[in-house]
């Protein structure tokens, strides 16, 4: 048995033994019957009023328990629905009182999400306001009159954590573009003279409006200053080029131009103004010096001429190169002249340079070609024979390498250029062919010179005697042995073409009485009279010579010191 029910029995009891005890005080007060049916009647009709109010306040209560649980779960619907959460389960076999309880506890929980959503909505949107504000953006599209759910949250979030990146993005460019601006500024000496100008630059980096079309607008700004500097730079280039060039032809000493060396660097306002100055200066100083200026250019042309190979006929094609009368406009030529060869030279001068690596190639070769016909050269000790031959071999396989690649090379800027390139008047391969034919001839040349020297050392030699090779001591006149003279008499006319070593100076002469007739011919042919014989008498100093030789037929012994005028 339940509790309520024993309250409930025990009520009962209470109530019988009440009626009870009222019954027995009737009793002995003598109270009538129907008194005491008066009596009960009051009596039952006041527990019944009492019981009839109690069940109605517990009727009532029961009646508000299923309004709330009524009221709840509509409440419940709707946040369901506006929370996007699914509807509310409830438990099975539950009293009305706990279903109320577990109602309502869920209404009251689900009320806090919606109002927590709600507040960081809001949030969450006054944040990307004002990010949108200092960005110029759109805010985020979201209702803000719906409970938001948390995906919608989630993706809110993410939003405004890429706005914030945009921001810091933009506001670093910002600040990278300004200094940019204001170093420009400072070079140029320009004062900012718009609004857009003065809110870069003076006012507080956070109150600029990071909008795309500022950050353009900032970027065009530094494109400007960038350009106005550049080309600053490019007026102070020339400027200080002129400059130098000034210098070199007015050969302006170096005090002069060290004193001038602060505005050399930088391209500032101030720096362009003195530099301006001085080419003025130089100019007018220029005037007053024409003549050692033109003559300066000339150098210069000439210089250039030479880098670009010029031959004669192109040089001479500048007739006012060879005038003498120094005038402005003569000047003026002189300056288009060397402006237009320096132009035409830094255009092509990778070409020209490699042409100039063929010519020194070139050169070396022919050097090391002189040096290896040179007999001196073997009495080297330093090693530098076999590195010269080495070196000589090895350009003799590079020269036809870059030979044919400048030719490829050449052929290729004429097909562009529609045009013949020159070297020293000639197309290159023909001035290539010409010196290697010149080289060829000058090799055949010195060939028939050693062999005419040859030649006629050889018809010297036939008509008065070998010179002697090395030079010796003379020693003193002394007695020969007899048999040493007979022997040496016996040998030279016994040897045709034989040689007499002097006793005394270990000379060595061609027998006089054993040499072959001045023709050179053999014995048993017609003789061929030497064309150096029959062209010129014999002179003085050969007859003498002939004279002494004549004497050693005689038997006579003659020294070295007989030989007055032979070259021993």
């Amino acid at each position: 048995m339940r509790k309520s029910e024993v309250l409930a029995a025990e009520s009962v009891a209470c109530l019988n033994k009440a009626l009870g005890h009222l019954r027995d005080i009737w009793e002995e007060i003598g109270i009538p019957e129907e008194q005491r049916l008066q009596r009960t009647d009051v009596v039952k009709k006041h527990i019944k009023g009492l019981l009839d109010m109690m069940v109605a306040e517990e009727e009532n209560l029961k009646d508000r328990l299923l309004k709330s649980i009524a009221v709840c779960r509509k409440e419940l619907d709707t946040l369901c629905k506006e929370l996007q959460l699914d509807p509310f389960e409830e438990e099975e076999e539950s009293t009305i009182l706990q279903l109320e309880k577990d109602l309502r506890t869920r209404l009251e929980v689900m009320l806090k999400q919606k109002r927590e959503r709600k507040q960081e909505l809001k949030t969450l949107q006054e944040r990307d306001q004002d990010l949108c504000d200092l960005l110029c953006m759109t805010p985020y599209s979201i209702d803000s009159n719906s409970v938001p759910s948390l995906e919608e949250l989630d993706g809110f979030r993410r939003h405004l954590a890429a706005l914030a990146a945009e921001k810091g993005r933009r506001r670093e460019e910002f600040v990278s573009v300004k200094r940019q601006i204001i170093l420009c500024m400072e070079e140029l000496d320009h004062v900012p003279d718009t609004s857009f100008e003065r809110d870069v630059v003076c006012e507080d980096e956070d109150a600029f409006c990071l909008s795309m079309e500022n950050i353009a607008a900032l970027k065009e700004l530094l494109q400007q200053l960038e350009a106005r500097r550049a080309l600053n730079e490019a007026v102070c280039g020339e400027l200080r080029s002129r400059i130098v060039e000034l210098w070199d032809r007015l050969q302006v000493p170096a005090e002069e131009r060290e004193a001038f060396a602060t505005y050399m660097t930088g391209s500032r306002a101030k720096t362009r103004k003195a530099l301006q100055f001085e080419v003025d200066r130089l100019e007018e100083l220029k005037l007053q010096n024409m003549k050692t200026v033109i003559e300066a250019i000339r150098a210069e042309l000439a210089t250039y001429w030479d880098k670009c190979f010029y031959g004669t006929e192109q040089r001479q094609a500048f007739a006012p190169y060879y005038e003498e009368d120094c005038t402005e406009a003569l000047l003026q030529l002189h300056d288009t002249e060397v402006g237009r060869v320096k132009h035409y030279y830094e255009t092509h001068k990778e070409l020209f340079e490699a042409v100039q690596k063929w010519e020194e190639n070139w050169r070396l070769f022919l050097e090391l070609e002189r040096k290896a016909t040179d007999p001196s050269r073997f009495a080297n000790r330093g090693g530098n024979l076999l590195k010269e031959e080495k070196q000589r071999a090895k350009l003799q396989k590079t020269l036809p390498k870059l030979e044919e690649e400048l030719k490829v090379r050449i052929e290729a800027w004429e097909r562009e250029h529609e045009e013949a390139f020159l070297v020293n008047g000639q197309q290159f391969m023909e001035y290539v062919s010409e010196q290697w034919q010149l080289h060829r001839l000058e090799k055949e040349r010195e060939k028939q010179e050693r062999q005419l020297k040859k030649s006629r050392q050889i018809e010297e030699e036939m008509l008065y005697g070998s010179a002697p090779r090395t030079p010796s001591k003379r020693r003193v006149l002394g007695a020969n042995t007899p048999g040493k003279v007979r022997k040496l008499n016996a040998t030279s006319w016994a040897t045709p073409n034989s040689t007499l070593r002097s006793a005394f100076g270990g000379t060595l002469f061609h027998s006089p009485v054993s040499r072959p007739p001045p023709s050179g011919g053999k014995l048993g042919q017609p003789a061929r009279t030497p064309s150096r014989v029959a062209v010129k008498p014999p002179r003085t100093a050969h007859a003498e010579r002939n004279k002494e030789n004549m004497s050693q037929l005689n038997g006579t012994t003659l020294s070295a010191r007989t030989f007055k005028g032979f070259q021993i």
